[in-house]
């Protein structure tokens, strides 16, 4: 799912912890997004309906934040290869246009009736965030891209609190009436199916045209951390760093959420920053322990995820897909033939009777992850890393 980038390193040695991180992320991806039965999701597992956060709403900001820290060790070691930005940029661009174009692939099955389908779905977003992040970063300097991860988190706060949307005024933070739904309803208007609920609200999807300002900051906030690992500083001075600014971005973001609260699906300016602290703190416990005290060994599951993690995203991802909308003919308990998915045959007959609704749920979600770490181990032993 994260655009793969050449395996980062400071030096001589290669950044191991970043690569964990990524495949740590990626198992939270595969785990959340497919469980047995939706009815039946712990909350942890599941996302906040409007404000608030769960472990399950930070999955996508670290996705994304993880292919900002990428960012100045891939491009950097091309650029000292001789590599111009203008060529650096047209590869930014067709990796881009690719994640779009597997979003798509994903969005449209089974009918490809984009009329009627999301096309900002997960994929298609971080390509157009990747565009406009590795863009800046190419032709800016750090300072700059502090200026602008700032900028983007301050002129959406403004937008979503300051600028009055016709008919509601200004400051409506509610799902229906502010500025993020706005905008989505006078561009999508007349070809935009109404594909999520909150509440009493049927909105036009999960994050909005609009926020991707904000996602803007997610990426540069990560390619900062990037610079700042890259730099001379000893390990333990950019452990110890990550998780001093880990825990002050999560305090500022707790303190700003008093008046733009912590959202996912707005990706308010309070989330940004807060789910920014959050990935600093996992990236530096990863970092002091794998790149500073060399422990190891528990590392291959993750080494495995991440090192093909759009491979990883795209086929479990497709394959679910197709257990949802391949439908077999089966008896119900009274001899009538009914039709039911693949994915409903399946966990009725393996997981249902394992254990409770919710705990046999869980387990359908970790062996549908245990199964796609297997899937990888092998690509991982034969040296198949499919990168963009």
């Amino acid at each position: 799912m994260i655009p793969q980038e050449e395996p980062a390193a400071s030096g001589p040695a290669r950044l191991i912890s970043l690569d964990v991180f990524r495949g740590l992320t990626i198992a939270g991806m595969i785990l959340v997004n497919n469980a047995g039965d939706w009815s039946h999701v712990y909350p942890a597992l599941a996302h906040v309906e409007w404000d608030g956060w769960t472990p399950t709403d930070l999955v996508f900001p670290f996705f994304l934040f993880i292919v900002g820290v990428a960012m100045p060790f891939s491009f950097s070691k091309r650029l000292a290869k001789g590599e111009s930005r203008g060529k650096l940029l047209k590869h930014v661009f067709a990796r881009s246009l690719i994640l779009i174009a597997l979003g798509m692939l994903l969005s449209g099955i089974p009918n490809f009736d984009f009329s009627h389908r999301l096309i900002l779905n997960v994929l298609q977003r971080i390509g157009l965030i990747y565009l406009m992040a590795g863009t800046i970063f190419l032709f800016t300097d750090v300072v700059s891209q502090a200026v602008v991860a700032v900028s983007c988190v301050v002129i959406y706060w403004i937008l979503m609190l300051a600028v009055p949307v016709p008919g509601y005024g200004a400051g409506v933070l509610a799902p229906v009436g502010n500025m993020w739904w706005y905008v989505d309803k006078v561009l999508l208007q007349g070809w935009h199916q109404h594909l999520l609920v909150v509440g009493q609200y049927r909105l036009h999807h999960a994050e909005g045209i609009l926020s991707l300002i904000p996602s803007i900051s997610t990426v540069l906030l990560g390619s900062l951390t990037g610079h700042y690992l890259r730099s001379g500083r000893s390990g333990i001075e950019k452990a110890a760093g990550m998780l001093v600014f880990g825990n002050f971005g999560i305090l500022i973001g707790s303190v700003m959420a008093i008046w733009f609260p912590i959202n996912k699906l707005l990706w308010s300016s309070s989330y940004v920053v807060f789910t920014a602290g959050v990935a600093l703190e996992v990236l530096g416990v990863c970092y002091w322990l794998v790149d500073v005290r060399g422990f190891k060994k528990w590392t291959q599951p993750f080494l495995v995820l991440g090192s093909n993690a759009i491979t990883s995203f795209f086929l479990s991802t497709f394959v679910a897909l197709i257990l949802d909308i391949v439908f077999v003919s089966v008896s119900s308990p009274a001899g009538a033939a009914v039709r039911e998915s693949l994915k409903s045959v399946i966990y009725n007959a393996v997981f249902a009777p394992l254990a409770s609704s919710y705990n046999a749920s869980m387990l359908y979600s970790i062996a549908y992850l245990l199964l796609w770490y297997g899937v990888m181990y092998m690509f991982y032993r034969k040296k198949i890393f499919i990168k963009i």
